[in-house]
């Protein structure tokens, strides 16, 4: 297995397009981040003239994701990870989640994004005692993903396979819960299955979404929290199920978040 790798691919440098919103680089906006330009400010602007409140649900899915892998981490005993649909490094990333518990974790990103491929090397930053790893594949290529993640993880042993804000990004559900059972079918009992994505669950986030997939490519499908918990049929839910992000697990001493965001998410365990 390697360590602070990034796969092949990324041994060139990508063209990046600035003239056009990208869907990376919008999230960046929208998250308070400096890795955008004047294009995606503009499509931010006008997706939270929609949906003001997108601001708190992806500053909540973030927290989700803390929460969730520290589960994993610590009450779960997992030490390996295969984060699909990176996006660009930011605070809080699976790695230093992990690591900052158990350092010899070992995690695995993967993302299509040529701008998250620019970025890759800052999601490397490993504990020694741990790895990562970064796979330049889209989500549909699971043959290509968990080929070259058998480079870090080893599949014998439980991996927490992390779908966070990724799953809307596959029109088809059909095909989106083909791809999850894929992924599931590649790990042993004992893994987890994390995911979480924007639902339909208010008016303004409908329409944000419309307005969002008017400039940004590819198209983001918001889906019922009915729908999100269908990508764990077959596997034990963890309390309290699928939720508005905030109300997963929250932590008395935690700062404030809001009551409820439209984006669910949970994490489950296989059988």
């Amino acid at each position: 297995m390697t360590d602070h790798a990034v796969s092949s691919d990324a041994e060139w440098t990508p063209k990046i397009d600035t003239s056009v919103p990208h869907q990376a680089r919008v999230w960046n906006y929208l998250l308070g981040g400096k890795d955008n330009h004047l294009v995606d400010e503009q499509a931010g602007k006008a997706i939270l003239a929609a949906a003001p409140g997108l601001v708190a649900m992806a500053r909540a899915s973030r927290v989700f994701l803390t929460r969730a892998v520290r589960y994993q981490v610590e009450q779960a005993g997992i030490r390996q990870f295969l984060d699909i649909g990176t996006g660009l490094p930011t605070a809080n990333n699976t790695h230093e989640i992990a690591q900052a518990i158990a350092p010899e974790s070992r995690i695995v990103y993967v993302d299509f994004d040529p701008l998250v491929l620019v970025h890759a090397r800052a999601l490397l930053t490993s504990d020694p005692q741990g790895a990562t790893d970064y796979i330049d594949a889209d989500l549909r290529d699971t043959e290509k993903i968990l080929h070259e993640a058998h480079r870090t993880l080893d599949f014998s042993r439980p991996v927490g396979i992390i779908l966070l804000g990724i799953l809307g990004a596959i029109e088809s559900y059909d095909e989106a819960r083909a791809i999850v059972r894929t992924l599931l079918d590649a790990v042993p009992a004992g893994s987890y299955l994390l995911v979480g994505d924007g639902t339909n669950t208010s008016e303004a986030m409908v329409q944000a979404a419309r307005v969002r997939n008017e400039s940004v490519k590819p198209p983001y499908i918001v889906r019922s929290p009915a729908q999100i918990e269908g990508f764990l049929d077959g596997l034990d839910l963890v309390d309290p199920g699928v939720v508005s992000f905030p109300h997963w697990r929250p932590e008395p001493d935690a700062p404030q978040q809001p009551a409820h965001v439209d984006g669910y998410g949970g994490i489950a365990r296989k059988r």
